[in-house]
């Protein structure tokens, strides 16, 4: 059985959404963050040197990453579905996505979040930190402006693996339109909402 190691309001949500939209028996171990520092737990720690979530066991393996999980288990367990077939050039635009969530799209995200934190010691920063928000959320944006999904006719795992950096872009979705809509569309799902249920309170799918 396929265990993920959970914590709450984090990235593994979107490893749960992929578990059910594949119809994969698993179990979850809940963590959840400190309440004033917002880190997750010291007993993740004993689930991997790190101490970060997702993890994810399966058959005495043990995976962290979410781009390297959501892989993992799309070719373990999705005989075929959620991604484009190997060597086409659907397959290299979805490849390229799934290191692009946290590659490139997140570390704005995360300036702005922490340098938000600095009051006006960050006020220098800001500048710089908006308009690589406005260059990365304006691609995605762009991405979509012809389709519902980031790659070919349907939803792929590359569409999951860049769901947590639309919703952690909230505040600034209604200036993207296009990303806005494909937010709204995936949050829709019943896999997705299967995946709340089970995953616990997700102040990002709001």
């Amino acid at each position: 059985m396929i265990t993920v190691h959970h914590l709450n309001e984090s990235r593994s949500q979107r490893i749960l959404w992929l578990l059910e939209e594949l119809g994969t028996p698993y179990q979850i171990k809940h963590y959840s963050r400190n309440a004033t520092t917002r880190l997750a737990p010291p007993e993740l720690m004993a689930v991997h040197p790190l101490g970060k979530s997702p993890v994810l066991e399966d058959g005495g393996r043990t995976l962290i990453e979410s781009g390297a999980i959501v892989d993992y288990l799309i070719r373990h367990y999705g005989q075929g579905a959620l991604q484009p077939a190997a060597g086409s050039a659907d397959f290299e635009v979805y490849n390229q996505w799934l290191h692009y969530a946290e590659g490139s799209a997140m570390l704005p995200l995360l300036l702005k979040l922490y340098v938000s934190r600095l009051g006006d010691a960050g006020a220098p920063l800001a500048p710089r930190i908006d308009s690589e928000l406005a260059n990365h959320l304006g691609y995605v944006n762009a991405s979509l402006a012809d389709r519902q999904w980031l790659v070919g006719s349907e939803l792929s795992g590359a569409d999951i693996q860049m769901s947590f950096v639309g919703e952690a872009a909230r505040g600034l979705r209604a200036g993207y339109p296009h990303m806005d809509a494909w937010i709204r569309r995936f949050q829709q799902r019943p896999a997705y909402r299967r995946a709340l249920e089970r995953g616990g309170p997700y102040a990002l799918a709001s």
